[in-house]
């Protein structure tokens, strides 16, 4: 088998065998297949597509690729969530513990991110003593006494991934679907998952900038699921704007103290809703969608999922008295008002935008050598639909620094006021 032969059946619109696809993904990380040829073959399956079942072998040769991590130790039907992103995406803070509180096993392998505000990891690590490391033993009986614990990736997960992400990124080939859909799922099921529930973010702040490609990227993705054995459900949801009102690390786990509290912003309690009933209807823990949530909502108002919330902070040396006085996360030295310049209605939030101003401030890194400042970022007053006065601050910028010149400049030409808006919708479409 050649890989030129490969390169120009894919570049002739020709679908690849299983043979072909894993002969391909086995010689990239053994160094026998070139970088100029696996740049070849991403740049033809970019023009070409490829079909639901080559995007099946594609994912299940790079699961094989590393290692694949074992949770079989764990009781109870294990379910993962995956979001594509966003800004001010602070639902897994709430709905892992949620989840976990009526008995539904997290057993949640994160990273730290990269861009507009940190990852899951970096959000957490902004409480006092917070630690992702432990041992494979620790994380199990964790996760089998108290539903929970949160773990770094490890270095040898998908290594074909690791290879291809990188090239992809250097040779124009990012917004390929199929290698996308791959990336995300690959790393989903080498991690253990049983089920996994996807959310699929679009609009200025998201990857998918429009509807139609976060339907093609959902359904893709759901797809592979149903081909490698995993029960797999996807929900689209609104970016063009951020999700809840804080954008930064410790001002997103103060915002999600408030929303296990029942005090956080409406659209980031519903989509913790939305899709936390879809994981526990997958463990099986609840018949259908209602009846989940109705279990959630009961968790969330008697104070189990904030009780869950401070074990778990305890369980990782996390200072869980945090909870309870978030005075004492990390706080940026200056807060600066940003005041409306006319009156109206908000009718723009330009996500993407709002989280670069974010990451100016130190909140998100540009390379993944750049160290976060857990306590800068923004909090918004206002979302898009809400009426304003001139004068009136729209949101609060948290800075080590009064020199935010750059920050403001940023903030005003994406944020539009108008005589009417409408609110977005929050949850587009829903792929089963």
């Amino acid at each position: 088998m050649r890989m030129v032969d490969i390169i120009t059946k894919k570049r002739d619109g020709f679908a690849l065998n299983p043979e072909e696809i894993r002969f391909f993904i086995e010689g990239y990380v053994s160094g026998s297949i070139l970088d100029y040829q696996a740049s070849a073959l991403t740049m033809a399956i970019y023009f070409r597509d490829m079909t639901d079942l080559e995007i099946a072998e594609l994912t299940r040769a790079m699961v094989n690729s590393g290692d694949t991590v074992d949770l079989s130790a764990i009781d109870g039907i294990k379910v993962d969530k995956h979001s594509t992103g966003g800004v001010g995406d602070t639902t897994t803070l709430v709905l892992a513990p949620l989840v976990a509180s009526i008995g539904v096993p997290v057993a949640k392998m994160s990273g730290r991110g990269l861009g507009f505000t940190g990852g899951t990891i970096d959000k957490l690590e902004s409480i006092p003593g917070f630690s992702v490391e432990m041992s494979s033993d620790q994380f199990v009986k964790r996760v089998n006494r108290d539903h929970i614990a949160v773990i770094g990736q490890t270095g040898d997960l998908v290594p074909a991934d690791k290879k291809l992400y990188a090239l992809r990124d250097v040779s124009g080939s990012v917004e390929s679907i199929p290698l996308i859909a791959s990336s995300i799922m690959s790393k989903k099921i080498a991690a253990g998952a049983d089920a996994i529930v996807l959310e699929v973010t679009c609009g200025d702040g998201a990857f998918m900038k429009n509807e139609k490609d976060a339907i093609r990227l959902a359904e893709t993705m759901v797809q592979i699921g149903r081909h490698v054995g995993r029960k797999t459900s996807a929900v689209i949801t609104d970016m063009s704007q951020p999700l809840g009102f804080a954008i930064g690390n410790a001002l997103e786990v103060k915002e999600a103290i408030d929303t296990l509290q029942g005090k956080g912003p409406s659209d980031l309690e519903e989509l913790v809703y939305e899709l936390g009933s879809r994981m526990v209807t997958l463990a099986g823990k609840a018949p259908n969608l209602d009846d989940a949530r109705k279990q959630l909502e009961q968790a969330l108002k008697q104070g189990l999922a904030f009780a869950k919330f401070k074990q778990f902070i305890e369980n990782q040396g996390g200072d869980p008295s945090v909870a309870d006085h978030p005075e004492q996360l990390p706080q940026a030295d200056f807060q600066i008002e940003l005041p409306a310049k006319v009156s109206g209605v908000v009718a723009a939030l330009k996500a993407d935008q709002i989280g670069l101003a974010a990451m100016l401030l130190g909140a998100g890194r540009s390379t993944k050598d750049d160290t976060i400042n857990y306590g800068t970022g923004i909090v918004l007053h206002k979302k898009v639909g809400d009426s304003v006065v001139k004068g009136e601050s729209l949101l609060t910028i948290h800075s080590d620094s009064k020199q935010v010149d750059q920050v403001v400049r940023k903030l005003y030409q994406n944020i539009t006021i108008a005589e009417r808006a409408d609110r977005p919708k929050l949850i587009h479409q829903i792929i089963n």
